[in-house]
């Protein structure tokens, strides 16, 4: 007999796909069931609505997601390695999955209907975690923010908002595209120290 936990994870491994092949609104529970090997009796017995089901799978991906983060901004390599890694591994857990959808569109717009707590929350902390390594880069002498005139928060703030805005530029493309790659080379130009 599986755990709770199993099934609600055997469950949600089930749903991604179907939700990336039709969307949120064409999605039903018995498509999800089906998917899941279950029946839709069984399904409800661990979601009460396809919202929730949604919801549980966007904070588990935010959850997943933010750890892998945490590791690849402890790696190795200098503060510039460390972030396109965390943007990498940021893009490739919560932006790639749908990024293959007909309706990405669609799933990212119900994701901030569902989720908008779950995802804001995961964004701040992504915030924080970047201003804390470019705040200790500075200190160690790494990177120079007086270059820039910037404090390492603004800094990280303007990185999120250059991943947003290249996002919606080029689609949902996984990984760390062209446009990305560019932008870190002007980044690690603006504030390396001389010499």
């Amino acid at each position: 007999m599986i755990s709770t936990e199993q099934k609600t994870t055997h469950i949600l491994d089930a749903a991604l796909p179907v939700f990336v092949r039709f969307g949120f609104r064409k999605a039903t529970m018995a498509d999800i069931a089906r998917a899941a090997g279950i029946s839709r009796a069984s399904l409800y017995l661990s979601f009460n609505s396809k919202e929730d089901l949604f919801r549980a799978g966007s904070a588990r991906a935010h959850r997943q997601t933010m750890a892998e983060v945490e590791v690849a901004l402890k790696g190795q390599g200098s503060v510039f390695d460390r972030i396109e890694a965390t943007i990498a591994t940021f893009q490739r857990g919560l932006i790639a999955p749908f990024g293959g959808s007909a309706d990405a569109r669609e799933l990212f717009e119900v994701n901030m209907a569902l989720a908008a707590d779950i995802t804001l929350e995961t964004r701040e902390r992504l915030l924080d975690l970047l201003s804390l390594a470019l705040r200790e880069a500075a200190d160690k002498g790494e990177i120079d923010l007086g270059a820039v005139e910037a404090q390492p928060a603004g800094l990280a703030g303007i990185i999120l908002a250059a991943m947003s805005g290249i996002k919606e530029m080029q689609g949902e493309e996984p990984g760390l595209g062209d446009d990305t790659r560019l932008f870190m080379r002007l980044l690690r130009a603006a504030v390396t120290p001389p010499g």
